[in-house]
């Protein structure tokens, strides 16, 4: 499914520019140990991180887009870090897990 549909369908609120990627999967993590062993390419990230290394991190292992969750919001320098990078950036009110349920009935695991 496409970063366009799933922002759509999920109410997801894009914080820069959204780079229309297929998605292929979802990762759930705070922590940047267990995205760099677990979140495959072409992954969403659910997080509540708001700093610069999550952006790095997202860029190694080929992330597709990010979406903080619980209505945080990245500071400047991460959305321009991932501008560089070609990261999208969302936001939502929602927790990661009615989150996650949503993205679940739309078919995305």
């Amino acid at each position: 499914m496409k970063v366009t549909d799933i922002a759509k369908s999920a109410d997801l609120t894009p914080i820069n520019a959204v780079n229309d990627k297929e998605i292929e999967g979802v990762f759930i993590s705070d922590m940047v140990s267990d995205i760099v062993a677990g979140a495959g390419a072409n992954s969403l990230l659910l997080t509540i991180q708001t700093h610069k290394n999550l952006i790095a991190t997202a860029n190694l292992v080929d992330a597709v887009a990010i979406v903080y969750v619980r209505g945080k919001q990245p500071p400047d320098d991460v959305v321009k870090l991932a501008d560089r990078v070609g990261i999208t950036l969302f936001k939502t009110d929602l927790d990661a897990w009615k989150l996650s349920i949503k993205l679940h009935e739309m078919g995305i695991e």
